[in-house]
């Protein structure tokens, strides 16, 4: 069952607040959200945190940099949920407008599973790259890193994702959540980690002589794609994620967005020029989503890059039916799944784990989002892999991290789940 739980507020900042000229409840809702003060209501970009307060992020420019200026060849390694194509599509478009020569891979979920494992890194060699930049994944690689190690290709890794006690030896990590990092904000999406990259980049390209004051250099053409990875992602909207997501919403308003984005709101029959956040969350994200979940998520990210309103319009068209595909199957799933459910043992527990062996890999987070929902549970919902093993992911609730959950898990039975990543609200296992 649904709890409603009424956020707490300080009465005195609901006061300062109302002192500006704000209605006192509208005052009083935007303190619960933790707005404090009037300039957290200002999103222009002049607010955004500095690139440079993020670990790393000036030594990565820098190596990028020397790659741009080199030739060396870029190979952008991603992620298949919404957050991963977007970061690629956002590393893709804004490398080459600074020169490099790039390319992107992505894995297929069904065959290699999530992030750069040596598999992938096979695969990326056949690409013959200097350079593996991975977004939206990488914090765990440590044997896909090695292996990249051991062919002469260095690595570099973009990510938010919490890191273990271990990290890999990459040429270079940029994530807000690895240990020692002091940026203010932890709740960038991996969209908005590369964002950052191209912002230091930009930089560090023009300290150089590169590029011209008057050169076009302007990254706000990227800001609808990190608006949309940002949202879909359900990562925090904090007060530097909610100037990234207004920014990207006003250019895609304005129709300055990228035909990806303007076509897939088209076949979900929503007005662009009053596109909001619900908008990307919950008709062009899972219409984005539903190509890593039953397909490639490599169709998505064309569909982001995609040049003509008739190429996006082609990509667009397959990623709706793909959507509709993906509903029915979670449909199914979930009949099944309450079918099989006893209402009195969940009373008594305090998670779910549930498995079917004929349900769909790619639509199990959805599962365990909806059963987390009506029982208030942390659920984790299985399928059935390659090799006997079984994929697990699964959605928490206030009050238990779930990623901390099963690496305690590995620590209390080490052979039991053969990897595991993610947040506190969402995770992904192998056991």
């Amino acid at each position: 069952m649904i709890k409603i739980k009424t956020r707490s507020f300080s009465s005195q900042e609901v006061k300062k607040l109302s002192a500006t000229g704000l209605h006192p409840l509208l005052a009083k809702l935007l303190v619960a959200r933790g707005v404090q003060a009037e300039d957290a209501l200002d999103t222009s970009l002049k607010h955004l945190m500095l690139p440079n307060l993020l670990t790393n992020n000036d030594r990565m420019a820098q190596i990028l940099a020397d790659a741009i200026q080199a030739d060396k060849k870029i190979l952008v390694v991603g992620d298949y949920d919404a957050d991963g194509a977007t970061a690629t599509a956002v590393a893709v478009k804004g490398l080459r407008t600074m020169g490099a020569q790039v390319d992107f891979l992505v894995p297929n979920r069904f065959e290699y599973g999530y992030g750069l494992t040596p598999e992938i890194v096979v695969l990326a060699k056949q690409h013959s790259p200097d350079y593996i930049l991975t977004v939206d994944n990488g914090i765990a690689s440590i044997e896909g890193v090695a292996f990249a190690n051991n062919l002469g290709i260095q690595v570099l890794v973009t990510d938010h994702h919490l890191p273990a006690e271990q990290v890999p030896e990459a040429l270079c990590i940029v994530n807000p959540n690895q240990h020692g990092c002091g940026f203010p904000s932890k709740n960038l999406a991996g969209v908005g980690v590369m964002f950052y990259v191209l912002m230091a980049l930009r930089a560090e390209l023009k300290l150089r002589g590169v590029f011209h004051e008057d050169q076009s250099l302007n990254l706000a053409g990227v800001l609808d794609l990190v608006a949309l990875g940002t949202v879909a992602d359900l990562v925090k909207l904090d007060a530097n994620n909610r100037i990234l997501v207004e920014q990207g919403l006003r250019r895609i308003r304005a129709e300055a967005c990228c035909e990806g984005i303007k076509a897939i709101l088209h076949w979900a029959g929503r007005s662009i020029h009053k596109a909001t956040a619900q908008d990307l969350g919950f008709y062009v994200g899972p219409r984005l989503n539903a190509a890593g979940r039953l397909d490639d998520m490599t169709l998505g990210i064309r569909c982001m890059l995609a040049e003509t309103s008739a190429e996006a319009m082609h990509y667009a068209q397959q990623l709706h039916e793909l959507n509709a595909e993906r509903r029915s199957i979670e449909s199914e799933m979930q009949v099944d799944a309450l079918q099989n459910l006893d209402i009195n043992a969940i009373n008594a527990q305090v998670s779910i784990s549930i498995y079917q062996p004929d349900w769909h890999q790619g639509v199990i987070g959805i599962l365990a989002s909806r059963i987390k929902e009506q029982y208030h549970r942390p659920v984790i919902a299985f399928a059935s892999a390659r090799d006997g093993l079984l994929k697990g992911s699964g959605r928490s609730i206030p009050g238990l991290h779930l990623r901390d959950a099963l690496d305690l898990v590995t620590k209390q039975h080490p052979q039991l789940i053969v990897k595991f990543g993610g947040h506190a609200m969402a995770a992904g296992l192998t056991i």
